[in-house]
């Protein structure tokens, strides 16, 4: 007898945000590929076109198309308008993954008034506001997964990102609260909290640099895309049924306490 696949998501709609470069859109395109239904919002409209055409060309037998919504997360009424457009179109969802995020790096003494705003507007605003926005469809159904994208710089801070590091931290008390709101309606809410992943950012960095970082980290590499994405997929899957208000690190051993 063979057993089932815990993470075919044949049936299950998703929600990414951010999901038009680097992990998310990694997670949006393995999403798509185990079977999900899969929408996704960014800001870049054209990037966005660029995925969906991506995602739709490789679909899996009888998999249904991705969907790309422009949307600044940071805008309440624009993430209620499009979990009410996918909801009346996919008639639920089941899979929520906030992963939108910016960085607006300087130190305290340097740091604008803007760029503490757009980092907690975009960062932890927009984790509220689209988590507000399916809710209720969720507890409707009497289902639900959320996993948000934290930081490892939200438990240890960093100088030069105090606006980063406590919009990640704040991201680790809301997600727990909800998960102490819903756990009773079978909706589980979980945080991942990635360390120095592989990415745009970290790509421009020099050798003497990367080589620092791999010495903090036990397993002496940064991290991959896929790395946080396997960690997302088995929050999603029913593996994790039993697990909530956990924060995952993905960091190769680095917070080891």
């Amino acid at each position: 007898m063979s057993l089932p696949n815990p993470f075919d998501f044949t049936g299950k709609v998703a929600l990414v945000t951010g999901g038009t470069r680097g992990i998310g859109k990694v997670l949006t395109t393995t999403l798509a590929r185990h079977g999900a239904r899969v929408f996704f919002c960014g800001t870049n409209a054209e990037l966005g076109g660029e995925v969906e055409k991506s995602i739709n060309a490789d679909l899996p037998p009888g998999g249904s198309p991705a969907a790309f919504y422009q949307v600044d997360v940071s805008n309440f009424k624009a993430c209620n308008d499009m979990v009410g457009s996918i909801v009346k179109e996919a008639g639920q969802i089941d899979f929520l993954i906030n992963n939108a995020g910016i960085t607006r790096d300087n130190l305290l003494m340097r740091l604008k008034e803007s760029d503490w705003d757009e980092v907690m507007a975009v960062n932890l605003k927009g984790c509220f506001n689209c988590t507000k926005a399916v809710i209720r469809s969720m507890i409707k159904k009497r289902y639900g997964r959320i996993v948000s994208l934290t930081s490892v710089i939200g438990l240890m801070g960093n100088s030069g990102q105090a606006n980063y590091a406590a919009a990640k931290a704040g991201i680790i008390g809301f997600g727990r609260s909800i998960a102490r709101e819903v756990a009773s309606r079978n909706i589980t809410s979980n945080l991942i909290a990635p360390g120095y992943i592989e990415t745009e950012m970290t790509q421009v960095m020099d050798e003497k640099a990367r080589n620092k970082i791999k010495e903090i980290i036990p397993v002496n590499r940064l991290g991959t895309v896929n790395d946080v994405c396997n960690a997302t997929l088995f929050l999603l899957s029913p593996m994790a049924d039993y697990i909530t208000g956990q924060v995952l690190q993905v960091d190769g051993g680095m917070l080891i306490a």
